[in-house]
């Protein structure tokens, strides 16, 4: 009988041991990585969601932000931290489902180390031209496009205007040259100029230009119109059917963080994700408010990977 009593009580306190800790998280600061660097959109994001779970939870969460190759550097560093959910991951399609076609080694799988939350939004580019360039359409640029060689922008190899760009180039059966640079404000500076003749720019940085009349919007590559460019269709209604091409930001933590964990976070994540303010500033910063939960967000990276890893081949591009 005495064996039986331990046996139950060890028993109860296996059951009860997931629910004691869900209620003590979290008992201590949260890091939030962002493998990019400050006052990208990433950053942006991470931020902003860092400031509602903190409120939420009563409890800090200190955003860390860790650039370097691409992502890989931060992404690396919270795939293999301590899987207790005090180290999340602010991730998206570049670190999720490009890189691993782009880098011949990363230092982490994403499949394999990191476990999906939430997807919180996407975020659209928008294909605009240089002044000088006579096109009204997504139409009239592949027709330029077929009957010469046109040059278009990106903001670097392997980044996300880029392989838009590549997307649109396979899909359109034309020939362009890629124009890599630095950063997207050096590229918009030379489409503006007319050295470059369009790129895919994303929304926040392009959006002043468009406005003041410098730049003409052609279209977005979202699968539906943005609120704040009404009048600019998108790329799959202009001449491409099937053309779409978003950055999706989503919330992970590293393989092995208990369930009872992931739930809460996740829980917290979709009140946050709910709330009018959220959703403004996300708009603001030309993103589209999307929650998805953390096997929703799993199906979508893959999905993603498979199509990005196929553009990256048929482009020809080589794993650094």
């Amino acid at each position: 009988m005495r064996r039986l009593r331990y046996l139950v009580a060890a028993c109860a306190g296996l059951l009860l041991a997931p629910v004691a800790q869900a209620q003590a998280y979290p008992s201590k600061p949260v890091k939030l990585v962002v493998p990019f660097a400050p006052g990208g959109g990433n950053d942006v994001f991470a931020r902003l969601l860092g400031q509602k779970l903190s409120e939420q939870w009563k409890q800090s969460v200190v955003v860390d932000n860790r650039p370097g190759a691409g992502g890989n550097v931060g992404s690396e560093f919270a795939a293999k931290s301590a899987p207790d959910g005090y180290t999340l991951l602010l991730g998206h399609t570049g670190t999720l489902a490009i890189n691993p076609a782009l880098y011949a080694r990363m230092g982490y799988d994403p499949a394999k180390d990191l476990a999906p939350i939430a997807q919180l939004a996407t975020s659209p580019l928008v294909l605009v031209v240089a002044p000088n360039l006579k096109v009204q359409s997504v139409k009239d640029l592949i027709a330029l496009a077929k009957a010469g060689d046109l040059n278009f922008a990106s903001s670097g190899n392997g980044t996300g205007s880029h392989l838009a760009g590549e997307l649109f180039k396979s899909m359109a059966r034309v020939k362009l040259t890629h124009v890599p640079y630095k950063g997207t404000s050096p590229a918009l500076t030379d489409v503006l100029g007319g050295q470059v003749q369009f790129m895919f720019s994303v929304i926040p940085a392009a959006l002043p230009h468009i406005k003041a009349g410098k730049l003409q919007a052609l279209a977005v590559t979202g699968a539906t119109r943005m609120e704040m460019l009404p009048g600019i269709p998108t790329v799959a209604e202009s001449g491409l059917p099937g053309f779409e091409s978003t950055l999706s930001y989503g919330l992970l933590a590293p393989k092995g963080t208990p369930d009872v964990v992931l739930h809460e976070i996740q829980a917290q994540v979709a009140k946050a994700a709910a709330s009018p303010e959220f959703r403004e500033r996300l708009a603001a910063d030309g993103a589209e408010p999307h929650y998805a939960n953390g096997v929703q967000f799993a199906a979508l990276t893959q999905r993603e990977a498979q199509k990005w890893a196929a553009v990256i081949r048929n482009a020809g591009l080589k794993p650094e």
